[in-house]
């Protein structure tokens, strides 16, 4: 039985119509082919300007899986989780944008979130998508060695620029920033940035984050290396693990353009690479810090084996566990009741701009394997439990 299953404390903070709510939004995300049927219909209705549309994403998707239009607004939820010893991370869920305009407001906004972190421990980390800083076919670009053109030197300048902003500035203000994973295509010229930030500014601790797919191929070596360079030059390593998220366009590409399939070619491989990582992380926790972003319950269990083993206090400074919010609420809580260091994936941004957002989420439910069914189980539970006064 896991030890993930007491609903009581994975739900106390939610009413019993807000969970009735979340009952019937996730069994209507629970069929793959109603889902991809109503984020057609939705994306069709918002990109019209349909009347009233707004309105009822709001009171759905959004109410479920968003903080609030502005981070001001979401300091509630906020407030609300740190009482049961969960953080924040405030996630600037604005996708598909391309124009530079969009690229420096998404730049400021993370500034803004480095200010609003300065010394609150219930915002542990600041996040940002490296595609909110710059053009995914750019970093591509980059990474293949292909000659750019005046303006696209003068592009990827810019995007230099603002990972060093943003970077200078954490660093100024200690507050620890995570930056997210992108596609395999564009992914090492990510981490050339990434690691050139964490070289200059991880020299006392970790305050320069990256993210690492554990679902691709090669990824223990990956490490391996990376702290051996870190080694030689003197600085500490963050990461976040997440098991990955474009699988299925991976492939495709892969199969399309003839090269290696760059993802683990099972789901108990990835697992497997998963938890190589956990044990990574532990075995150099004088060098490396890791936040272990995952909805699995039993490497979350495998990652509080692994500290009890090693004599570690359930809130080691090092060692950071994290869900997405309005999803495993059992897992979270359970953390943040025995103390360990939980935290929340916490997006916000206006309606209408939010909707790539959770239109990947609700398609995110429906391709791992019972995760939908996972909350309307538990969901269900928890409101037979109250109904009984149990």
């Amino acid at each position: 039985m896991s030890i993930f299953n007491d609903t009581q404390i994975a739900f106390q903070h939610k009413s019993t119509d807000q969970l009735r709510k979340a009952y019937w939004m996730f069994k209507a995300i629970e069929n793959p082919a109603v889902t991809n049927i109503g984020i057609a219909a939705l994306n069709f209705t918002i990109k019209n300007n349909f009347p009233f549309v707004e309105t009822v994403v709001r009171k759905t998707l959004f109410d479920q899986f968003v903080g609030g239009e502005t981070r001001e607004k979401s300091m509630e939820v906020v407030k609300k989780l740190f009482k049961s010893h969960v953080g924040s991370i405030f996630d600037y869920a604005i996708e598909g944008k391309e124009e530079e305009s969009a690229f420096d407001h998404t730049c400021e906004e993370i500034k803004q979130n480095i200010k609003f972190a300065e010394g609150n421990p219930a915002i542990p980390f600041v996040v940002f998508k490296p595609s909110g800083f710059g053009r995914l076919n750019l970093y591509a670009e980059v990474q293949a060695g292909k000659t750019l053109t005046s303006s696209e030197k003068e592009e990827w300048e810019k995007v230099k620029k603002r990972y060093e902003d943003v970077g200078q500035m954490a660093y100024d203000r200690n507050v620890v920033l995570m930056i997210d994973a992108e596609e395999t295509w564009a992914q090492d010229a990510v981490d050339e940035l990434v690691n050139g930030l964490m070289e200059k500014f991880n020299k006392e601790k970790a305050i320069i984050w990256n993210t690492v797919q554990m679902y691709r191929t090669g990824r223990i070596e990956y490490l391996e290396q990376d702290l051996k360079r870190a080694s030689e030059k003197g600085y500490f390593l963050g990461y976040k693990f997440v098991r990955g998220a474009y699988m299925e366009k991976e492939r495709e590409r892969a199969a399309e353009l003839n090269y290696p399939d760059p993802i683990q070619p099972t789901k108990e491989a990835t697992d497997d690479n998963y938890n190589a990582a956990i044990n990574f992380v532990i075995r150099h926790l004088g060098k490396v810090s890791g936040y272990f972003g995952t909805h699995n319950e039993k490497s979350t269990e495998l990652v509080m084996d692994r500290m009890r083993e090693k004599g570690l206090a359930n809130d080691h400074p090092n060692i950071y566990f994290g869900q997405l919010y309005g999803m495993s609420d059992n897992i979270t809580y359970y953390l943040g009741e025995k103390k360990y260091n939980a935290s929340k994936y916490l997006p916000y941004g206006p309606v209408k701009d939010v909707v790539p957002y959770l239109t990947r989420r609700a398609q995110e439910n429906t391709s791992v394997a019972g995760q939908t069914g996972r909350e309307l189980m538990l969901i269900d539970k928890e409101i037979k439990r109250r109904k009984n006064g149990i």
